[in-house]
């Protein structure tokens, strides 16, 4: 079995941003984003698994599928797919991962997508640049 050393460090350069928004998030918006905080960060690593998974599974299919969508509104549309991971991840973890409210949702959501796009373009792009995959 071959590892691909790019796509562990694509794993963790995206573990690291998911990380960093959610705590920013978190301390931030207080009574919208809610991380259980026990048994030493279990429920936010596996947050942040559940939407790495969902970014890289069911966002690909919510985005073909708001197309027509996102294409009318000119893109504006787009950070409500992230809202749709977010709730999805809220809805898996019960009451250890907590969003109430819309608006500071779409905030989050909105630097996730930015966070989503600095990581692709500005780091993994540039650690992959010149080797063949």
């Amino acid at each position: 079995m071959k590892i691909n050393i790019w796509k562990i460090i694509d794993w963790i350069t995206h573990m690291l941003g998911y990380t960093l928004v959610l705590i920013i998030a978190s301390l931030i918006f207080k009574k919208t984003i809610y991380i259980d905080t026990n048994y030493y960060g279990l429920w936010g690593f596996l947050a942040i698994i559940i939407i790495f998974v969902l970014n890289r599974t069911v966002k690909p299919i919510l985005f073909w599928l708001t197309l027509p969508i996102t294409g009318l509104t000119l893109g504006l549309f787009y950070p409500i797919i992230n809202v749709l991971i977010l709730k999805l991840t809220d809805f898996i973890l019960l009451s250890h991962f907590e969003i109430k409210g819309i608006f500071f949702v779409l905030i989050v959501s909105i630097f996730l997508s930015i966070m989503n796009w600095l990581m692709d373009n500005l780091i993994i792009n540039k650690l992959t640049k010149g080797v063949t995959k």
